[in-house]
Parts: C-alpha cells; structure tokens; sequence
C-alpha cells in the first residue's frame, strides 16, 4: 500500500496570496472605500468640528476642547431632551417586541400558508410608506377640532378636546404610538423568521412529554429565539434614538421641548441656532450612547448554543 505524503507550512513560513484571496479582498475593497469615505471620515470630522466653537457663517473658529461636551450637560433642553430620549426608548423598544413577538407567534400558527403570507404583508406594508407624508395624515387624524379621531370618540360621547400633539402629557405617547404603527411589522417579519427556523421536532418531543403552552415557550420557543431576540432589540434601539422626521414634521419638539428628542436637539443646535461645533458634540455623545448600550445588549443577551 502507498502512502501519500502532505506537505505541510513549515512554521513562521510567510502566507502566499493565492488568487483566492486577491478576488476576495479586491471585491471588498470598493465596500471598504466606501465605508471609509461615507461613514468613517464623517464621524472623524464631526469630533474634529465637535473641538472648535464652528458657525458656518463665521472664519477661523476659535479652539474650545471638551467645552462643547461639558456644556451639554448644564444645558436645561439637551437634558430634557435625553430624558425624552431614554423614555421614548425605553416605550417604545419594549411595547415594539412584546407586540411584535405575540403577532410573530400567532401568524407561526396560522396553518394556511397564503393567509399567512397576506397577514405577513399587511404587517409589514407601513414600513415601505413615505414617513413624512404619514406623519401628515397622522396629525389631520388626530386634528382635537377636525380629525376622525376626535369624531370617533364624540360618538361614544368623549366630547373632551383632546390636543394629542400640544399637550405636554400627550404628545410624546402619541409619537410612540405613531411609531409603533409604522415600523413594527419590520421586526414582526423577523421574529417570524426565526421562529419558522426553529425546528419542528423539539415542539413535537415537548408535546409528547407532557409540557404545556407555557413551558414549551419558556424552555423552547424563547431560549432559541435569543439571537433573532438579540438582533432586533439592538437594531430597534439604535433606530428608535435617531427618531427625527415624525417629531419635526407633527411638533418640531414643542409644547415646551416636551416631544424633542436627541436628533431634533441636534438639527436645531446646527442647521437653526448655527452652533455646529456644539451640535456635533451632542452627535459624538449621541455615537457613544448607543454603541454602549449595543454592546451592552450584545453582552447580556449572548447565546452559546446550536442546534
């Protein structure tokens, strides 16, 4: 019997580029370019700028530091605008996955697989409107003189004038609640997936053991929907802190700041009050807010299984 011998790289042997990895790395190499040039370089000019007191307008700004980042925080309105923030935030991420997960799971059930594709769409069909020309029929709806909502609640005798977008305890949850209606069948499309990926046989060993609704969702269902669970709660969150277009279209932050949220607080400060330099501040800190807590929701929703 022969023997065949594999020649193996001797080792601190330098890696020959193949033709393989030529291919591979000239194919990435315009995603690189492009990356660098419309994300990377940005984000480095605006902590340039973010050091210097910039007006557009003016010449040779004049060199502050870190005085931009710690006038944020003795500023009245940026703070009343991180704590809109951080509430809309947390609402609305959580209204938007319980919703999402309990809508996900009925339409799992639903035997019928074109009735279950019709119900996937018209779930999803908001995500694909224009958001700004929306938000307008949104605000005629909840017009508190003209709008079908205040109709509506006139006959089931609610005569109250209900100012959904100028009351200081209304506008905010009148927003998530905007919101909601219009991004949430993206995520109701990809927590379906991931339950449609979770194989059929452990529901069917679970049922003949015994276990019941409850616990087939707590042992199977939500431990093997952790990293779908994972990737929907970190991409929400970093959605849901750059909400702008609704909240300049239907109250440019008003009553009194009370809807104005961190991007709003940013437009203001750089495109009306022309403080760039302050604006781009608020930008940085608003980067490292969000890459904290993704990593943070990375960490404690890591998942070490297969199937």
């Amino acid at each position: 019997m022969t023997q065949t011998s594999v020649a193996l790289p001797r080792p601190g042997a330098r890696k020959v580029w193949g033709a393989r990895d030529r291919f591979v790395y000239l194919s990435l190499l315009p995603v690189f370019v492009l990356f660098a040039v419309f994300v990377v370089l940005p984000i480095l000019f605006s902590v340039g700028v973010s050091l210097f007191n910039y007006n557009p307008l003016g010449r040779n700004p004049p060199f502050v530091g870190l005085r931009n980042y710690a006038a944020a925080f003795i500023d009245p309105v940026f703070l009343k605008s991180l704590g809109n923030t951080l509430y809309f935030v947390s609402v609305s991420v959580a209204a938007n996955i319980v919703i999402a997960t309990l809508v996900a799971l009925a339409l799992d059930h639903v035997g019928r697989r074109g009735v279950k594709d019709l119900f996937r769409t018209l779930a999803f069909l908001p995500t694909t409107a224009n958001i700004a020309a929306v938000a307008i029929v949104w605000g005629f709806m909840l017009d508190p003189d003209f709008g079908i909502v205040a109709a509506v609640l006139a006959r089931v005798g609610v005569h109250a004038r209900l100012s959904w977008f100028g009351n200081p305890s209304l506008v905010l949850p009148s927003i998530i609640a905007f919101n909601l209606w219009q991004d949430i069948g993206y995520n109701i499309v990809i927590l379906l997936a991931g339950l449609q990926a979770i194989p059929r046989t452990f529901y069917e060993n679970a049922v003949m053991d015994g276990a019941g609704r409850w616990r087939v969702f707590g042992s199977i269902t939500l431990p093997l929907l952790s990293r779908t669970m994972t990737f929907v709660s970190v991409m929400t969150v970093i959605s849901y802190f750059q909400v702008f277009t609704p909240v300049m279209v239907l109250t440019r932050g008003n009553p009194d700041h009370a809807s104005e949220l961190f991007g709003v607080t940013i437009y203001l400060n750089a495109f009306q009050y022309a403080k760039m330099g302050y604006a781009s501040a608020l930008a940085v800190l608003l980067m490292i807010l969000m890459m904290v807590l993704s990593l943070a929701q990375m960490r404690l929703a890591r998942a070490d299984w297969e199937y």
